[in-house]
């Protein structure tokens, strides 16, 4: 691999490790907990997560889980923002799913539906809400 490429490529995983870290110290204090509490819970060491939180260490999956846990979000986003997971896109809908599951009868698939639209629709407002500020 060329020098400029691999210094690129190192690069986007601090960047990366950076924003992951931006973002749990964020959820962090809006959960209102501090590190040392946020450590307890998740059961790893104060160190090693204030390391986590200035993006110097790379966190595994498992520890990502454990804070996630600790945090009360889901551990999927951890994972989309660490680059272990790629983020869902439009393509991602669950509707075709939802319709394709012999599980469930037409009006629970209906609700289903119906529920799933309601969150997308208060997700996406949500998100053109902070977009304002």
């Amino acid at each position: 691999m060329p020098r400029d490429v691999a210094s690129g490529v190192a690069a986007e995983i601090e960047g990366r490790l950076a924003d992951l870290g931006d973002f749990i110290r964020e959820q962090r204090r809006t959960a209102r907990l501090s590190l040392r509490k946020l450590s307890d819970v998740a059961g790893i060491s104060n160190p090693y997560l204030s390391q986590i939180e200035r993006g110097l260490r790379k966190p595994s999956a498992e520890i990502l889980q454990s804070i996630a846990k600790g945090l009360r979000i889901s551990a999927e986003t951890l994972y989309e923002r660490a680059g272990l997971l790629e983020q869902r896109g439009a393509s991602d809908d669950l509707v075709p799913q939802i319709l394709a599951d012999h599980s469930i009868n037409e009006r629970q698939k209906d609700a289903l539906i119906a529920i799933y639209r309601s969150f997308q629709a208060e997700s996406a407002a949500g998100t053109e809400s902070l977009d304002a500020r």
